[in-house]
């Protein structure tokens, strides 16, 4: 499990800037199992300039989440994760309440997906193979809607 602050805000100049910026100092909570998919959504959310919490199971998630529950201001986890199904998760995470969105990325077709139970507002979904443009916009949006 990594604990790490990946905060490499560039410089802002104008208020969209700023605002922008204020949202990539935002802390993300990773929870994905494949490492190459972790590590490469790490790597776009970090030089982005967001704050990433990365979990590769369930209880590592809850782990990190515990160690920072004030910070965390928005989900990214893999549907399908070793230990628990992903929904299952983001349910048992204390975030209702405290208008924490959630990203649920699968490789599994949409439709799939939405059947095992990723039909709670504040909740989206994003497939794999994501592209780093896609994942930024996604978190953007998530972010916006808080």
């Amino acid at each position: 499990m990594q604990f790490e602050d990946t905060n490499r805000a560039g410089p802002s100049g104008n208020a969209s800037t700023a605002r922008a910026l204020a949202f990539r100092r935002s802390t993300i909570l990773l929870a994905e199992d494949e490492e190459f998919v972790r590590k490469v959504a790490y790597e776009i959310l970090g030089a982005a300039g967001y704050i990433v919490l990365t979990a590769r199971n369930a209880a590592e998630a809850v782990l990190a989440f515990r160690a920072h529950p004030e910070q965390v201001q928005l989900l990214l986890i893999d549907v399908v994760l070793p230990d628990r199904n992903g929904c299952e998760l983001a349910q048992e995470l204390p975030t209702l309440g405290r208008g924490i969105r959630a990203i649920f990325i699968s490789g599994y077709p949409e439709n799939l997906v939405t059947r095992s139970g990723l039909q709670q507002p504040g909740w989206c979904y994003l497939p794999k193979p994501f592209s780093a443009a896609s994942l930024l916009q996604k978190v953007q949006e998530a972010l916006n809607e808080r």
